[in-house]
């Protein structure tokens, strides 16, 4: 694969790669994806709007640069903003690949962090010099303001040139909550829209705090996803009831509806309301909501690509990513799309 260096959300010339029910791949333009989706399916979304995240500063006691990127929070809820998760780096910035970043001064309990406007407070050490608990003074208010007038979006060094915040939210961007975009959100425009409907393809979204996809330290890497809250509306789970009612498919825009769906899941069906998804979704799995995921084209040792095992199984895997490769795909946020469609009880059947 070759990385997507271009902050383009639906460039003309997007490719999708499908890998359907029976097993079989099928290529066509990512403009084309309406015609792979029936009557009577719905497609899920995420309508998180991605926070500027990345927050540059230094480390009081000893004064030295550091970037801490914010990763989790307990709740959806406006006032818990007090006490995040972060990801710490040393000095430099996206230009440097994760993995060559500095690692911070050694942090402790204790410690301050100014961060811009903000203060903050390392209240916990998790496990790991750049995973760390951090406690921000002031009103939720302050907080929020001094996150939107001073943090960056998380930046990668396969983009070059610094993302404005415009670049990283999705056409249906609602609640700023997550902390990297939702990016297989990034297809979607209103035209796409408004053709599913036409087909008879239902839409309906939740919010749901996508979190990190590298901290650029292996061992780090293993840890997530980390623990990420959702809210999912009652009009998507009337939504999804009336699809299963009619025979469709549950269609997940993006790994992070598959996690939030099949964590609220009761019995095969999602609740309505809030939750801490903290789950891990990979092999073992056995997803009770979703029928399909269209998500980006991932690489195995990313943190989503375990989560396609509970769709494919690994000889899938193995040929979805030789047809990835082989074909010279985009990857990362801006990349192009692939479309896994769950196997028929007939295919597994078969299988077995």
């Amino acid at each position: 694969m070759i990385a997507a260096d271009q902050p383009i959300q639906r460039a003309a010339a997007a490719r999708l790669l499908v890998i359907d029910s029976s097993g079989a791949m099928h290529r066509a333009p990512r403009r084309e994806l309406a015609r792979f989706l029936a009557p009577g399916d719905l497609l899920v979304a995420n309508d998180a709007a991605t926070l500027p995240a990345s927050l540059a500063g230094h480390h009081h006691p000893t004064g030295r640069a550091i970037e801490a990127r914010l990763a989790g929070r307990s709740s959806l809820a406006f006032e818990d903003i007090h006490e995040v998760t972060a990801v710490v780096f040393g000095e430099g910035d996206h230009r440097t690949p994760t993995e060559d970043r500095p690692a911070p001064p050694p942090l402790q309990i204790g410690d301050d962090l100014a961060l811009g406007p903000l203060r903050a407070t390392v209240t916990a050490t998790l496990g790991h010099p750049r995973l760390v608990g951090l406690r921000f003074a002031g009103t939720p208010s302050e907080i929020w303001s001094g996150i939107a007038h001073h943090g960056r979006p998380v930046q990668y060094a396969h983009i070059e040139e610094p993302l404005a915040l415009w670049d990283v939210w999705t056409r249906v961007a609602a609640v700023p909550a997550a902390f990297e975009p939702p990016s297989a959100g990034f297809l979607l425009d209103w035209r796409l829209i408004a053709d599913l409907r036409r087909q008879g393809v239902a839409f309906a979204t939740l919010t749901h705090a996508a979190g990190l996809s590298s901290t650029g330290d292996s061992e780090l890497d293993r840890r997530l996803p980390l623990d990420e809250p959702y809210r999912i509306p009652a009009t998507t789970v009337q939504a999804i009831t009336r699809t299963r009612a009619r025979g469709g498919r549950v269609i997940a825009l993006g790994t992070t509806v598959i996690r939030a769906l099949e964590h609220s899941s009761r019995d095969g069906v999602p609740t309505q309301g809030d939750g801490l998804a903290n789950q891990r979704i990979g092999p073992s799995s056995s997803l009770q909501v979703v029928d399909a995921l269209i998500s980006g084209a991932h690489e195995p040792g990313e943190s989503h690509y375990e989560l396609l095992r509970s769709l494919l199984d690994d000889d899938q895997l193995a040929a979805m990513s030789a047809a990835l490769e082989g074909e010279a795909y985009r990857n990362h946020e801006f990349g192009d799309s692939v479309l896994i469609e769950r196997p028929r009880p007939a295919a597994l059947a078969l299988a077995g």
